[in-house]
């Protein structure tokens, strides 16, 4: 009589590096859970961008792949040592098809995070997958069901809104939408826009990367008053959502609604599509940028940021919330525009 198999455990499963990509993009495809960020091609645009050493791990059963792990590992004199998944956008982390396979990715990006002498491993998840990991619930997902139509989306809109929309269409902002030939356009307003905040602006080599890897999938939308950039966004679509992880507008062109015409012509494309969800991006609970997604009718998701640390306590917390950084903020938000955009790449590739 046959004996019956042995469970498979932690332990019985091979993790990996080593697989080509094409091999892991099937998992990813057909893994009902994964995000766009699981894609393989998530991790190549990182690499080229910030020049980090990037990791797909891919669990093994020896039967079929039943997980993957993109992995980034950062080491920076400034900011330390450590692993994220995903860094740089709102998803990412574990996705395998079992408890057996989670752990054993676990324990392999562990091993990779003290292979580094990191002080902290982050794994972005929307759901706690490890009880033995510090979870940490500080952001939502602002996302908001679409209507089938563009029709149906304006009714869909409260009166306030609807007025402030027609408002900046009285005012002579004009919008426009297209891919690589609005980068331009779209970098002026975002390096502005962080400038004001007090923030760090990522490299224009990484949205030419975005662009590039995924030409179809995404999208750069453009608001315009008298030919000038006055707010825009980048886009990207996976499985019937529009995501909007870079939205930016000039804050001295806010009485003229152009921050709501932005996101009325992402809506009103995106129901255009038959897309079924608009992801507003994350948000801090009951910041302002909340309340903004939340007049939409974008509805909180939680996620649940995980981290392991080699010794008891909480990881460094790299965030500009964070009180330290404070005078820094203030001290950027002075800097010339141009200063702080030469600046801003060097220091934000090592800020997750």
């Amino acid at each position: 009589m046959a004996s019956a198999p042995l469970p498979l455990t932690a332990s019985r499963i091979a993790v990996r590096d080593d697989l080509p990509a094409d091999v892991c993009e099937a998992y990813v495809a057909r893994h009902s859970m994964a995000s766009a960020y699981h894609h393989p091609v998530w991790l190549d645009v990182v690499r080229r961008s910030f020049g980090h050493d990037t990791r797909m791990l891919v669990a093994d059963s020896g039967h079929g792949i039943v997980g993957v792990l993109p992995l980034v590992l950062f080491r920076s004199r400034l900011f330390g040592r450590f692993g994220v998944s995903m860094p740089f956008f709102n998803y990412g982390g574990v996705l395998a098809d079992s408890p057996a396979a989670e752990q054993a990715l676990l324990d392999r990006a562990i091993a990779e995070t003290r292979r580094i002498d990191g002080d902290h491993l982050e794994l972005r998840h929307s759901r706690q997958l490890f009880a033995s990991l510090t979870p940490r619930h500080h952001k939502v997902a602002m996302r908001l069901p679409l209507a089938s139509s563009p029709d149906g989306q304006w009714q869909a809109l409260d009166r306030k809104l609807r007025n402030q929309v027609r408002k900046a269409e009285k005012s002579g902002l004009q919008t426009v939408t297209g891919g690589a030939e609005l980068l331009p356009a779209f970098y002026s307003v975002f390096c502005r826009n962080m400038r004001d905040l007090g923030t760090p602006v990522y490299s224009r080599r990484f949205f030419e990367e975005v662009l590039r890897a995924l030409p179809d999938r995404s999208r750069v939308f453009v608001v315009r008053l008298n030919g000038r950039p006055v707010a825009a966004s980048l886009t990207h679509v996976h499985r019937g959502t529009m995501e909007v992880p870079w939205a930016s507008a000039i804050r001295d062109f806010n009485p003229l609604c152009a921050n709501v015409l932005l996101y009325w012509e992402m809506l009103k494309f995106a129901a255009t599509e038959r897309l079924h969800v608009l992801d507003f991006g994350r948000s801090s609970p009951d910041a302002g940028t909340y309340f903004f997604k939340k007049q939409w009718g974008a509805v909180p998701h939680p996620l649940v940021w995980e981290y392991w640390t080699p010794s008891p306590g909480e990881a460094r917390d790299l965030s500009p919330t964070n009180a330290k950084f404070s005078v820094a903020i203030r001290a950027w938000q002075h800097l010339p525009v141009g200063v702080a955009s030469l600046i801003g790449p060097h220091v934000v590739r090592n800020i997750p």
